[in-house]
């Protein structure tokens, strides 16, 4: 039986629920705060790593960035390549997997947003992810982790939730593990008589967990946000952003 994130079933059921109008609407919003957040030059190359259907990607090139966008699931890339085709958007998508892909210091930001971090079952693969991204970084380049911190959960979790949206029945179930070190999740969705599950797990990370790794791949000066705005990463944090330097 393949892990959850190698299933294509679970990205291609669940990417309306993912990529919503409104987070396609959001990623205009995101990608000037994170121009701000690292003071990019306007030539500056960028890896969206884990990019899906090209959320980030797009608004990068709309701006006039030269972007390289990976991600390991077909579908989303076809789309983000019809987007970009559509747009007349130069973008290299490429299919490949976040533990294996690296180009040897050619980048000056690596992106990794949207809770892409933390996947595997070894932990020393979520190392192996942030050694890659590393040794593609440019000396002096710079590294985004956006994710959905430890601590943030730990103010906001719920066992259970279900909701509809467009028609659709979504039930939610979670279940933490190793001392909040995994969250285990259960999607079903429903529509009409039809009814999907999937199941799969995260792998948590407090602030302070991601910054010993982040140190441990070699990336210095690691700074920590609770948003891609750049507020601080305390009680009043949204989500757990990383800034790192190589």
């Amino acid at each position: 039986m393949k892990p959850w994130h190698d299933d294509d079933r679970f990205w291609e059921t669940m990417a309306g629920k993912m990529f919503t109008r409104e987070r396609w609407e959001a990623a205009g919003v995101e990608v000037d705060s994170i121009i701000t957040l690292l003071d990019m030059r306007p030539e500056a190359e960028i890896l969206d790593l884990c990019c899906g259907p090209g959320r980030h990607s797009l608004e990068f090139a709309r701006r006039g960035y030269k972007v390289v966008g990976v991600d390991r699931t077909g579908r989303y890339l076809e789309e983000a390549k019809k987007r970009a085709k559509d747009q007349k958007l130069s973008i290299e998508f490429l299919k490949a997997d976040m533990r294996e892909y690296r180009e040897q210091e050619r980048y000056d930001v690596v992106l990794n947003l949207f809770t892409s971090f933390g996947y595997f079952e070894d932990p020393e693969e979520d190392s192996k992810v942030l050694s890659n991204i590393h040794a593609s970084l440019k000396e002096g380049g710079k590294a985004v982790i956006e994710l959905f911190g430890k601590e943030i959960l730990a103010r906001v979790y719920r066992d259970r939730d279900w909701y509809e949206e467009n028609g659709v029945i979504y039930l939610e179930e979670r279940r933490l593990d190793n001392g909040w070190g995994t969250i285990h999740n259960r999607w079903v969705m429903i529509v009409g008589k039809r009814r999907r599950e999937f199941h799969f797990s995260h792998r948590m990370y407090s602030g302070r967990e991601l910054m010993l790794q982040l140190e441990a791949a070699g990336f210095r000066e690691i700074k920590l946000f609770g948003s891609l705005q750049g507020i601080p990463y305390d009680n009043h944090a949204k989500r757990l952003v990383a800034v790192a330097r190589r």
